[in-house]
């Protein structure tokens, strides 16, 4: 297969494709954060929003949650310990600078601007490993479908940390290729820093240390294991954020609950098993996989790229790494969907691959003239399906949410404690600007006795029964909920 070095054209078709893509990411840029998954976006701006507040000390991230629901234990000081706070600087840097937009906008558009720099590095990756077919399709695949579009603009931290791992990844293959030792030590010196950033930012980018393996092997070949290099960049790559976990030790009661990520979902009945069960299979492989992402037609087109010959196998070592990744936390990709965010690059890049050997091999077929036809109504079936079937909810939000925030702004001052009621979701919480529980996981004497101010609800039983009581006094109240001061 001819290789080509990038041109003017290339630049030419990536504005374009940058152009597109960054257009379907605006829809519903401004939208209140309470949309899909609004409560883990809201917990990544909730400490944004505090590191504006109360300066941006990194190695003491808050969010609005000073329950134990997430940890277990108590946390009165709101202290966040998951990811390496970055991102949720990075926007809250901007917001700091620029306060002419909302912060969750500025979120979206830094996952949105992460987001152009992936199509960048899946166009070159397929352009040099493989053609400029597959470059345009793969770019334009990640740039318009559905699920991409939607996963990459969300607030949060999954595609800001892919972006930096896959620049560690195409820099670590271009100094595989490089003679000249300046620039051999620039490119690994960057390489190391991103795939550390990445990590930092989300753990989980850690499994695309197989791919960067590859690089490594297919360089030095069996003598790999003799070799220095190899270990210095996976020792001091990962040594901030071992550093950073051993850090946070110290704080267990700022640490959410993860052990169920690999094997357990939590379901209406309680936490249940599903390592390697059948539901296991039909949740990623039919619903998230074929369907959200995929809409169903385009799934051939991966399956076909997953099975064809390349000179060399770095792209398969990226689809190897997604795929672990997957398996090993099977109990996280199955409860949510933006766990997918870390495989769509290798699920765009492999459709692309087999969508591209369609068209190259067109001559086998009954009739050339019908082979970009059929690829044309497949694409715009996966897209109408992948839209219209899942995609086009995680868009929407409940309305009524936005007005109990208000009514809390109202009754409350922003140093006030609230319990919101919500199951654990923080998304009132972070719309109303306060922080609290929510949850009602003991009883309102006991939050009363730690300084809570007020109790949201919504729950008809809770609210006749305090009415019966007359025990606290109602500030404000309507046909949905109702807030009591305590």
């Amino acid at each position: 297969m001819e290789k080509k070095n990038l041109g003017k054209l290339d630049i030419i078709i990536l504005i374009f494709l940058l152009l597109i893509a960054f257009v379907f990411r605006l829809y519903h840029i401004t939208s209140p954060l309470s949309d899909s998954y609004s409560w883990r976006q809201a917990d990544t701006a909730a400490v944004a929003r505090n590191f504006v507040k109360d300066g941006f000390n990194l190695l003491e991230p808050r969010y609005d949650d000073l329950s134990s629901i997430q940890s277990g234990k108590e946390n009165p000081e709101g202290l966040r310990f998951v990811e390496f706070p970055l991102y949720n600087a990075m926007f809250g840097l901007l917001y700091a600078a620029f306060p002419y937009l909302a912060l969750e906008v500025y979120g979206r558009l830094i996952s949105i601007v992460f987001s152009l720099i992936l199509i960048c590095i899946i166009y070159i990756l397929l352009f040099t490993e493989h053609s400029r077919t597959a470059a345009i399709i793969g770019a334009f695949i990640y740039g318009v479908f559905p699920a991409f579009v939607f996963f990459s603009r969300v607030v949060l931290p999954e595609t800001t940390a892919v972006s930096f791992t896959f620049l560690s990844i195409l820099l670590l293959s271009l100094w595989q290729k490089q003679k000249k030792i300046h620039i051999l030590r620039t490119l690994f010196f960057f390489s190391l820093m991103f795939f550390s950033i990445g990590i930092l930012i989300k753990p989980t980018v850690i499994f695309f240390g197989f791919a960067l393996l590859y690089i490594f092997v297919e360089k030095y070949r069996w003598s790999v294991v003799k070799k220095a290099l190899p270990y210095l960049y996976f020792i001091l790559s990962l040594l901030p954020f071992v550093l950073w976990r051993l850090y946070i030790q110290k704080s267990p009661e700022a640490i959410p609950s993860s052990e169920w990520l690999i094997s357990s979902v939590n379901t209406f009945e309680g936490q249940k098993q599903i390592f390697m069960k059948p539901a296991f299979f039909r949740w990623i492989l039919f619903e998230r996989i074929n369907i959200m992402i995929f809409g169903g037609f385009l799934t051939g087109f991966f399956i076909l790229g997953l099975f064809v010959k390349l000179k060399k196998l770095l792209l398969h070592s990226i689809i190897f790494s997604s795929i672990a990744y997957l398996f090993v936390f099977q109990g996280g990709n199955v409860q949510h969907e933006y766990y997918q965010t870390v495989i769509l690059p290798a699920f765009a890049i492999f459709s692309a691959i087999g969508t591209s050997f369609f068209i190259q091999n067109r001559k086998m077929f009954i009739s050339p003239f019908l082979v970009y036809p059929i690829i044309i109504v497949l694409f715009i079936f996966s897209f109408m399906f992948s839209y219209y079937y899942k995609v086009k909810d995680f868009y929407t939000y409940p309305k009524d949410l936005n007005h109990m925030a208000k009514i809390l702004k109202t009754f409350t001052k922003s140093s006030d404690k609230v319990i919101t009621d919500r199951l654990g979701d923080t998304t009132l919480l972070y719309l109303a600007d306060r922080k609290g529980a929510p949850m009602l996981y003991k009883t309102l004497e006991e939050f009363k006795e730690e300084g809570y101010a007020v109790y949201m609800t919504d729950k008809k039983e809770i609210i006749a029964d305090l009415k019966e009581k007359k025990q606290y006094h109602i500030l404000f109240e309507n046909e949905q909920f109702v807030l009591f001061k305590l």
